[in-house]
């Protein structure tokens, strides 16, 4: 496996497909679920988190148990978008929690967030942090999720 290109095999696709799914098996589970020794799956696991196949593994967190009840998509179209300063607006945003993802999008507007935060006044202050005291910002179209009827993480490999 190159770490520009990865060759994935069977058994690489259904670590990833069973790791997507549920990450807190031990890796002997694993193995057993994967149909390969204990040994092999590790090495296998560790071949792909060196390669970048695995970014990381985390805990998904239920937003309404934690008190961040709203979710927002937010359209973002600055006013010179020379690359240092597109670059100096995603500084901004990777600074900021409650901003989840952040995209470079073409055409359109320059960047589409996904934003996560308590309530309506939260996201006000969020507004008024990143995108009215930032004088590069020319507009900004939010949407506001109303029902969430799908959220995977998982990517079919």
């Amino acid at each position: 496996m190159s770490i520009e290109d990865p060759i994935l095999d069977d058994v690489d696709r259904r670590i990833l497909n069973i790791l997507q799914v549920d990450a807190s098996q031990t890796n002997a589970e694993l193995a057993e679920l994967v149909h390969v020794s204990p040994p092999t799956c590790l090495r296998r696991v560790k071949q792909l988190r060196e390669n970048g196949v695995i970014e990381r593994q985390v805990a998904i967190v239920a937003p309404d148990k934690v008190g961040s009840r709203l979710s927002a998509i937010v359209e973002i179209t600055l006013d010179v978008q020379a690359a240092d300063r597109m670059e100096e607006f995603e500084r901004v945003v990777a600074d900021e929690a409650a901003v989840l993802q952040c995209y470079r999008v073409s055409p359109g507007p320059d960047f589409v967030l996904v934003v996560q935060v308590a309530d309506m006044p939260a996201y006000h202050a969020l507004a008024h942090r990143l995108f009215t005291t930032h004088s590069n910002v020319r507009n900004v179209k939010a949407y506001f999720s109303t029902f969430r009827s799908k959220f995977e993480t998982r990517i079919a490999v």
